[in-house]
């Protein structure tokens, strides 16, 4: 039997597995397992009509390209070197895309200082403006940006991204070892950090540029999202080729995005629906029916990005998606990793709960936007340009709230999006727990160790009566493991004279060394699987 163990992210891998939900079937049951698979398809299709709607305004701007004919043709190459490809050409073309993100922002912040004065004049210019309030302790949850939304809200979407995510975890199983997926993920850090910090340094750049004269405001650009590209058109005008290079920028990250979304929708739907259905397909009818579902997915992605273009920003439109699903998403797993207890009725009705709460606010901010007074915008000068439209900039900068606001909406509604995934999470925790007590929680027996992370020995480490308690009487630590071919739970007082202590997987040594996959110098699983079978 093949297992996944998560604790925030993968801490062990096994030979042969593709599907994260995988781990929903092997702690509760198939139901929930096909459950969180249909949440993450919804999830990704979304998200990912948003990611190919971006650069299409992009390359509009710059280019004056027909922004629909834009994302199109962003669909159909995506889904066409994914089909061809499948997760290796995904990988190769990631990182060939991240060279070009990088190259694209430094072009900009370049040319960009250049022209504004300098650093520190941009600095300064930044820092008049209050565009350098980093700090701001204010706990109003109803606030859109403070450091509380940024720091309690962003780790549970990030963590959501990178600890439970398909489109994450099976980039991570696809490393020939543990070893290696711990160091691609830190490397996957690292080049976060660097591109989050070039966005934020071309963001005060150009506030730099236009502080005296919004081209949003002025109304001569349509959507906050194009304000980049015209900065780019403006920047480089007596540069021909370069504003070339930042739309080929913008594409590779849309690119790497989209690529690594279809693929993980095909993974999923093929091992988690179309295997139960068929399970004696042949490895040739397998490879065109997962290349088949690329073509279906690569479709309804591109479809998607109509949609977006209802959604308002980009990047809050972005992470309130994640927060809608992943939040859940994440509750779920945390129940079957942390709370022994858990059974598949909580796990079903803490999921249901979760995606309620979380959709609900997220609609109703989405209808009822929240009062200037909690967004807090900023001041945008338009006092150095001629304006496009006057009407315009008044409707831009007082925005009419709808004339009827029900109660919630400037409570529950305003509610700021980063906080969507940590209420979808909490929301389905606790209510998985609540149901799992009332319907009777698992019992310490019928839950293999191999499921449960031993949190609570941080916690308890000081007392093995508590440790045991918060357990639930799992035997997770038990000096042997008695092989059973259905259960593999642990039975105390079996040890055989001479045999070895087990590793905290829960295998004895002796058992480990046999296991497919099992590399006993790096004391870590390769994934033999991904030599002799690609679907993708």
């Amino acid at each position: 039997m093949k297992y996944l163990l998560l604790g925030g992210s993968i801490s062990t891998m096994k030979s042969g597995i593709t599907s994260t939900y995988e781990y929903l079937e092997l702690r509760f049951n198939k139901s929930v397992r096909l459950a969180a698979t249909l949440i993450y398809i919804v999830q990704t299709i979304l998200y990912t009509g948003v990611v190919v709607y971006a650069p299409a305004l992009a390359l509009n701007q710059v280019t004056g390209f027909n922004l629909w004919g834009s994302v199109f043709a962003t669909g159909i190459v995506c889904t066409f070197y994914c089909t061809l490809g499948g997760l290796k050409a995904v990988v190769w073309t990631d990182a060939f895309q991240m060279v070009v993100m990088v190259v694209g922002f430094l072009t900009v912040l370049i040319q960009g200082t250049i022209q504004n004065g300098g650093p520190n004049n941009i600095w300064e210019n930044a820092n008049n403006g209050s565009r350098l309030t980093v700090f701001d302790f204010d706990i109003d949850p109803l606030r859109r940006h403070t450091f509380w939304t940024i720091a309690i809200g962003g780790t549970f979407t990030w963590l959501g991204i990178y600890g439970v995510n398909q489109s994450t975890i099976q980039r991570c199983i696809s490393c020939k070892s543990e070893k290696q997926a711990k160091l691609a993920l830190y490397l996957n850090l690292l080049g976060l950090w660097i591109i989050l910090v070039c966005a934020v340094f071309s963001g005060l750049v150009m506030y730099s540029h236009f502080k005296n004269c919004d081209p949003w405001t002025a109304g001569f650009i349509s959507a906050p999202d194009q304000l980049m590209p015209y900065f780019v058109m403006e920047l480089f005008s007596s540069m021909p080729g370069l504003p070339g290079l930042f739309v080929a920028c913008a594409f590779s990250g849309t690119l790497s995005t989209v690529a690594a979304s279809i693929n993980a929708l095909a993974t999923v739907t093929f091992e988690d629906f179309v295997k139960n259905c068929f399970p004696n397909l042949s490895e040739r009818k397998s490879t065109w029916v997962s290349k088949g579902l690329c073509i279906v997915f690569g479709v309804l992605c591109t479809s998607m990005a109509v949609a977006a273009s209802l959604l308002g920003g980009v990047v809050q439109a972005a992470l309130s998606i994640h927060g809608m699903c992943g939040g859940p998403m994440l509750g779920i797993f945390t129940l079957g990793i942390v709370f022994p207890c858990a059974n598949w009725k909580g796990a079903t009705g803490g999921l249901l709960t979760g995606i309620i709460l979380a959709f609900w606010v997220a609609i109703g901010a989405f209808v009822y936007p929240a009062p200037p007074s909690k967004a807090l915008p900023l001041h945008l000068s338009t006092t150095n340009c001629t304006l496009a439209n006057n009407t315009e900039m008044i409707t831009t900068l007082a925005p009419t709230l709808p004339p009827i606001r029900p109660q919630l909406a400037d409570t529950w509604y305003s509610l700021s999006y980063l906080y969507y995934s940590a209420v979808g999470c909490l929301g389905c925790i606790i209510t998985g727990l609540l149901i799992s007590f009332l319907t009777g929680p698992d019992k310490g027996e019928d839950v293999q160790p191999l499921l449960i992370r031993p949190v609570c020995n941080v916690f308890c480490f000081w007392s093995k009566k508590y440790k045991t308690l918060c357990w639930c009487g799992v035997k997770h630590d038990c000096t042997t493991i008695h092989e059973d071919s259905e259960n593999n739970l642990c039975k105390e007082g079996t040890k055989k004279a001479g045999t070895d202590e087990p590793f905290q997987n829960g295998f004895s040594k002796e058992t480990q060394n046999h296991l497919p996959g099992y590399n006993q110098h790096e004391k870590s699983y390769t994934n033999t699987s991904i030599e002799t079978e690609s679907y993708f």
